[in-house]
């Protein structure tokens, strides 16, 4: 059995008082270790909005009829609620999981050696995000699937993954200032690329929220378009165009960076994005030729969060942050000792 470690009062109240400072003090993780916690903490991110996406697309969006309790009389699902309370209940459970991963994502940057406070910033940003989220999860909740509180959890959620995407990569760099690896022109394209991807989101919102899948096995009012003058038809092609408008700035993306010899991450991240587009565009027409079968708008919602992951990764992959190696002074001393 190893020594016990002496925790005076003292510690005890910094534990009380600052439980990060108090776990940096005794511990430094590895660059390996903050790296996973960031991913663990963005396929979390993901894992729920997939799953938030299973709860509408089972009718299981009012399986727990209130909020923040699941029924007036119980915390939890009850046999009686049946299939979709506990599916509703289940993505509830899974917040708890998503804090806990981004927990562990904010502990890890804070104990590094020196602290990062742009990664810590980063980590701290995500946790209020997954708090705003899940209080607007339980507005959508109360006020009967609204689809227009739908769509804004689904943008909170996109809001989200972005910043954890940033922390992920930010965890392989460095804090000097960025250095760019491309010209101001092709920035500026990529720009442009992100605007459209915004757009083609917001709208697929849009197609959600006035499509059949209401989230509810009861009648729950969807989208009225009527007062702009479009249905459910014509937002989706329009939907459709703005997909392809993205394909096409990635494809002029890619063969710019060619042209201008660029280096090998933009080229990959742009080459990645583009079969992502490739593979989401087959997703999209053949639910829409099939009439939206739940499993295929399932796959187009998860395919929904790796076109906006590669878009991000796309424009992060445009300047670098050299990761400065920091000497630990225990090494130090071990290589003087082995040097007499």
């Amino acid at each position: 059995m190893g020594p016990v470690p002496n925790v005076t009062r003292a510690d005890a109240a910094q534990a009380v008082r600052n439980p990060l400072a108090f776990i940096a003090e005794r511990w430094t993780p590895r660059q390996r270790t903050v790296r996973r916690a960031a991913l663990i903490s963005l396929a979390m991110t993901v894992c729920i909005v997939v799953t938030g996406g299973a709860v509408r697309l089972t009718g299981s969006g009012l399986g727990c009829p209130t909020w923040p309790k699941c029924t007036d009389e119980s915390l939890t699902a009850t046999t009686e609620m049946g299939f979709h309370g506990y599916v509703e209940f289940g993505n509830r459970l899974l917040t708890y999981v998503l804090c806990a991963a981004v927990g562990w994502a904010i502990i890890t940057a804070r104990s590094q050696k020196p602290m990062r406070r742009s990664l810590t910033r980063l980590g701290w940003v995500q946790f209020w995000l997954v708090m705003g989220n899940a209080v607007l999860g339980g507005i959508v909740v109360l006020v009967g699937l609204n689809p227009y509180t739908v769509a804004a959890h689904f943008l909170l959620s996109t809001a989200l993954i972005a910043v954890a995407v940033t922390m992920w990569q930010r965890t392989r760099e460095g804090d000097a200032e960025p250095r760019p690896l491309v010209g101001k022109a092709v920035a500026q394209l990529v720009w442009v690329l992100v605007g459209v991807s915004v757009l083609l989101i917001a709208l697929g919102t849009v197609v959600t929220g006035a499509g059949p899948h209401a989230g509810d096995s009861s009648d729950v009012p969807r989208m009225n378009l009527e007062p702009i003058g479009l249905d459910w038809e014509s937002v989706t092609k329009l939907h459709a165009v703005l997909a392809w408008i993205v394909v096409t700035l990635t494809f002029a993306l890619w063969f710019v960076l060619k042209a201008v010899d660029a280096p090998k991450g933009p080229l990959n991240r742009t080459r990645d994005l583009f079969l992502i587009l490739l593979a989401q565009g087959a997703i999209g027409y053949v639910q829409y030729l099939t009439d939206l079968p739940e499993l295929l708008v399932g796959l187009h919602m998860f395919g929904s969060c790796l076109v906006w992951i590669g878009v991000m990764r796309v424009l992060l992959s445009l300047r670098e942050r050299p990761l400065a190696t920091v000497e630990v002074p225990a090494q130090a001393d071990d290589s003087r000792l082995s040097a007499v």
